[in-house]
């Protein structure tokens, strides 16, 4: 089980990005997947989720309205994370995670997600 996340770069405020989290190996539609962020010398952030038990799309309040979770049903093997409108304070490393059967209280514990993948930086800056 592996995962890869790219899509990261230079962007200046205001700009947008897409990451992409692809899976190697396995089809992520039994899995929820989550999109983390973590800033130097910060704790590691949930944004976003794709709860795969139900279906249902799930959103930080630090970035709803800025950001879309979406999945390729076509492969179920790539989700997406489309960013817009972006801060400074977005500047950070992005990574996506996946796990099987997690209860919709921990969706956002990072803690929950067994497989990880090796993260992209993201740099918000003019």
């Amino acid at each position: 089980v592996q995962l890869q996340a790219s899509g990261g770069g230079l962007v200046e405020p205001g700009g947008s990005l897409r990451l992409s989290c692809a899976a190697k190996g396995f089809t992520l539609y039994y899995f929820t997947i989550g999109w983390f962020r973590q800033a130097p010398g910060r704790e590691r952030e949930w944004l976003s989720c794709f709860d795969s038990t139900d279906s249902k799309i799930h959103y930080a309040d630090s970035v709803k309205g800025r950001v879309t979770i979406d999945r390729d049903n076509a492969k179920n093997t790539v989700v997406y994370l489309q960013m817009n409108s972006l801060k400074s304070e977005d500047t950070a490393v992005y990574y996506c995670s996946a796990q099987a059967g997690i209860v919709s209280s921990s969706l956002s514990n990072s803690r929950a997600y067994e497989h990880w993948g090796q993260g992209t930086q993201v740099t918000v800056s003019s």
